[in-house]
């Protein structure tokens, strides 16, 4: 049925407590999919293999149902078997919409400090409230925190102006033409770079202007197929492309090879990431586009090129059009989460549910974490990673075989130069400039990426540099990369990215950690005063360490050694580190390193130097015992523990010396979340940010699924003097609809607080922005 022609979107007046955004939930499709926001994989359909149940969306393992790379979602077209090129359906003369027009649509959106509220930034004026609530002093007028409600509009506290900054589909210049540049899908991570900063982009410059890069991670729904029409986000994308006669009907049954070489080349260009200028205007506090400026859309076509360093691929790469491209170089970036904001300039933007597109380079387990016989895991030989395409991805199904790429060539944390032009990867005019994929690091479903840094957040000088980051699925884990070089406060923006291609991996494990809750120590909550013990482990094949399972596997064995044995844990062997880091997920299962609840943002504060980490949930079994041994395959799902989290908690994870050289940890929870209705109900924690004041921050995916009420934007209490409110999350600002609430940033000066709506709309009905 036609989607009914929406009004254009309209300023809406601020109210006390009602403000602009909307962002998708992960209650969805892709909640119940191990790689987004959501899960929506039935428990018993879970056991079957990944490929055929996760999906991709960004909070979760998984994206949404409709985005699964399994035998449910989009249906394969090989070179040998082209579909009928028959007619699609007639349209009957449907009106095409404009697309400023279409409804719902993720956003970003700003709240902008009230100059009213005498307070001198955002997060002090938060900050200020929670010191009344904890004296029980705030007054009876204030609403604080925000209810625990859900509306089909973003609501703030009183006292700030909210705004939309873009939508999907919004035009980034002056061309508004079908192939110009335009605002992403589902938007997620943001970074803001003010005019003029200096030592780090964070906290430094214009607080009024400057440029915001943003990622765009995927779009739900169901991609048409030739047999099937669109569902969800995907029915809008196929309205734009209506409005712009590249298709005959946006709601046709059957699709041609040709129609859908239009759709799956635009689902491509909707992903990826957005560099564009912004400017605040004084007397309103909302955020505008210059759009004259040198905006840029990097996406998922071959139109964006990055090259892969510290790591050498089996395979060379080709473009879209089928030509060879240089060693290492690979066409386009996608599933683009959460990401780190570098403190020479550059953004990392992180490629998670990429498994969805071209399938999955590690296909040995399912969504229940059983290991699958077959699939070139088995013990006795070298594992064999996939890497060709496969034959139902939403990418991999395109008419056009050269639009089909292997599948480890996307999994990376990947550093964008922004303003460079798409296609120039790392070296290609210029030493040290352009975009690359960071392989010495590896290949995961990566949440986002985090640097230790100076109180400045700033690098150290005479350290090396460290980078943390989780691997964002069910029993994934955390990571520290430690380069090989040192930093210098003399050296050139190209001299410190040269530094990223050589290091040590370490993976964390928590070595007490419940087995079958994963969230407790010896039955207990993790307290501070009680924390929870761990190590940072090389994972290498020439690592000395021990193996978390040699214990019970073999007593004294190294990681080096468990890793290049052939049968070490039933699970077949790693020959180099190359293979290692390609394939993360099953080399830390090989060595028994402790599984974790989801792990997605991790965040580095600087003003405590601990380490902030969120977990999401989990609900479902894991792959290894208490040991670190794995479980056999045949009765996993009878002797696996489910791990019956669903709210989700925050961590903190505090090392016994300087990044770069601290070898333990300990680790113990700042917030659990919790199921109800109440003010202070709250689960489902995702993205974190650090404000300047060293203040902790969380989004949440799924709240909305979990507790009935809308994600939001938490400020969470961590103030030793306060008695009453130490450990409470404060609801700041809220999302419209079954949104998620992502990507949480600040201005430089902090007057400014940026959030994505993400998939407002994608299981309840929603005419955001409205």
């Amino acid at each position: 049925m036609r989607r009914p022609h929406q009004p254009s979107f309209l300023s809406i007046p601020l109210s006390a407590a009602m403000l602009l955004a909307a962002c998708s939930d992960d209650g969805t499709a892709a909640d119940e999919a191990d790689e987004t926001g959501t899960d929506t994989v039935s428990e018993e359909a879970s056991s079957t293999t990944s490929e055929d149940t996760e999906t991709t969306t960004s909070s979760d393992d998984d994206i949404t149902a409709d985005t699964t790379d399994t035998d449910e979602s989009t249906e394969s077209t090989d070179e040998g078997e082209s579909t009928d090129e028959g007619e699609t359906t007639d349209t009957g003369g449907l009106e095409p919409i404009d697309p400023e027009d279409l409804r719902p649509l993720s956003s970003m959106v700003s709240a902008s400090l009230d100059p009213e509220t005498g307070a001198a930034d955002l997060p002090s004026f938060v900050k200020g409230l929670v010191d009344l609530v904890d004296m029980d002093a705030l007054p009876d007028d204030v609403a604080f925190p925000l209810a625990a409600e859900t509306t089909d509009s973003v609501r703030a506290i009183d006292g700030l102006q909210v705004s939309v900054v873009a939508s999907w589909f919004d035009p980034l210049t002056n061309d508004e033409g079908f192939d110009a540049p335009r605002y992403g899908a589902n938007n997620d991570y943001i970074a803001y770079f003010g005019d003029g900063w200096t030592t780090a982009p964070q906290f430094s410059g214009s607080g009024t202007s400057g440029w915001l890069w943003t990622n765009h991670e995927y779009i739900s729904g169901d991609q048409p197929t030739p047999e099937t029409g669109a569902s969800g986000q995907f029915g809008l994308l196929n309205d734009f492309l209506y409005y712009f006669g590249m298709i005959a009907n946006p709601d046709a049954e059957t699709w041609s090879d040709a129609e859908l070489e239009t759709v799956i080349t635009a689902h491509k260009r909707q992903l990826g990431g957005s560099w564009f200028r912004v400017l605040k205007d004084g007397q309103t506090g909302e955020w505008i586009i210059n759009r004259a400026a040198n905006n840029i859309r990097y996406d998922s076509t071959s139109a964006t090129q990055v090259l892969v360093t510290g790591l050498t691929l089996p395979e060379l790469a080709t473009d879209d059009s089928g030509a060879e491209l240089p060693a290492g170089v690979v066409p386009g970036i996608m599933g683009d989460c959460s990401g780190a904001q570098t403190p020479w300039g550059t953004v990392i933007t992180a490629e998670e549910n990429v498994q969805s597109y071209y399938g999955d380079a590690e296909p040995c387990w399912t969504s229940q974490q059983q290991f699958v016989v077959d699939s070139g895991c088995d013990p006795g030989a070298d594992i064999e990673l996939s890497t060709a395409p496969d034959d139902d991805g939403l990418f991999s199904v395109h008419p056009d075989v050269n639009h089909r790429h292997n599948r480890d060539f996307y999994g990376f944390l990947v550093e964008i130069d922004p303003g460079q032009a798409p296609d120039e990867y790392y070296g290609k005019t210029t030493a040290g400039v352009g975009h690359q994929k960071l392989g010495a690091i590896g290949r995961a479903r990566w949440e986002n990426a985090s640097f230790a840094v100076d109180q400045d957040w700033s690098l150290s000088d005479g350290e090396p540099i460290v980078i943390y980051s989780a691997n964002d699925r069910r029993g994934g884990r955390i990571y520290k990369f430690v380069t090989e070089g040192v930093y210098s406060a003399d050296m050139s923006k190209a001299e410190i990215r040269e530094l990223l291609a050589a290091g040590t991996l370490y993976i964390a494990h928590f070595s007490d950690l419940d087995n079958d809750t994963g969230m407790t120590v010896g039955g207990a909550a993790v307290t501070a005063a009680a924390p929870g013990l761990g190590m940072w482990i090389e994972i290498s094949t020439t690592s000395t360490d021990v193996a978390p399972n040699a214990a019970a596997l073999s007593p004294g064995m190294t990681v080096g050694e468990a890793l290049m044995d052939q049968s070490y844990n039933q699970i077949a062997g790693f020959p180099d580190d190359d293979t290692v880091r390609r394939g993360l997920w099953t080399a830390a299962n090989k060595i028994g390193v402790r599984e974790l609840n989801r792990p997605e943002d991790v965040e580095f504060n600087p003003l405590d130097g601990n380490l902030y980490v969120a977990f999401t949930k989990h609900g479902r079994r894991v792959a290894l015992d208490s040991e670190g041994v794995l479980y056999d395959p045949e009765t996993q799902e009878m002797d696996s523990p489910v791990r019956e989290d669903s709210t989700g908690a925050v961590f903190v994870l505090d090392e016994d010396g300087a990044p770069g050289e601290a070898t333990s940890f300990s680790y113990w929870a700042a917030w659990y979340g919790s199921e109800g209705t109440g003010t202070y109900d709250a689960a489902n924690p995702d993205n974190l940010m650090i404000d300047a004041q060293g203040g902790v921050w969380f989004g949440t995916d799924g709240n909305y699924g979990t507790n009935g009420h809308a994600d939001a934007v938490y400020y969470l209490d961590l103030d030793p003097e306060h008695a009453n409110t130490y450990g409470v999350a404060f609801r700041v600002i809220a999302g419209p609809s079954d949104a998620e609430a992502t990507g949480p940033a600040l201005s430089s000066d902090s007057q400014t607080f940026f959030f994505s709506v993400q998939h407002p709309g994608e299981s309840e009905d929603s005419s955001w922005p409205n």
